[in-house]
């Protein structure tokens, strides 16, 4: 793998990750560390509730989305600095057993206003599950080093 300039991304380019499967430890751990609400954690809880089962929390899928990038090799070896996201949003529930994968789209790059050493990248994030449905997308803006720093 090779590191990737801001001039090496395109708008349109896409990647996609390989499948992960979401096991309901994974699920519990999770939620019992970071987001302990009983629909994460608790199956028989979660059996009587609102989803009638137990579902990853979405902050559960929003790291793993990351994870999941991060190992398909779209930066390459380029040390990306996240920004932000904007547009986050939950879709569907994520079961245990659930396989998903994340898909990424450039759909915007500028060069930084404020250091030229670095351009803007934003990508349409959608993680979507082995129904080809998305359970979450979102907006994400990350800052990669340019190749020469640019005049300003």
């Amino acid at each position: 793998m090779t590191a990737r300039t801001f001039e090496d991304f395109s708008i349109g380019e896409i990647w996609q990750s390989e499948e992960l499967e979401i096991t309901e430890a994974e699920i519990v751990n999770f939620g019992r560390a970071n987001d302990p609400q009983p629909i994460h954690y608790d199956p028989i809880a979660a059996a009587n509730g609102r989803f009638k089962g137990l579902i990853a929390s979405g902050w559960q899928i929003a790291a793993l989305s990351m994870r999941l990038f991060i190992e398909s090799g779209g930066y390459g070896e380029t040390p990306v600095v996240g920004m932000g996201i904007d547009e986050l949003r939950w879709k569907k529930p994520v079961r245990p057993g659930d396989r998903v994968h994340v898909v990424r789209e450039v759909i915007d790059k500028h060069l930084s206003k404020s250091n030229p050493k670095f351009g803007i990248i934003r990508t349409r994030i959608s993680v979507v599950n082995h129904n080809t449905e998305v359970v979450m997308s979102m907006i994400s803006i990350g800052q990669v080093p340019t190749r020469q720093p640019q005049a300003q």
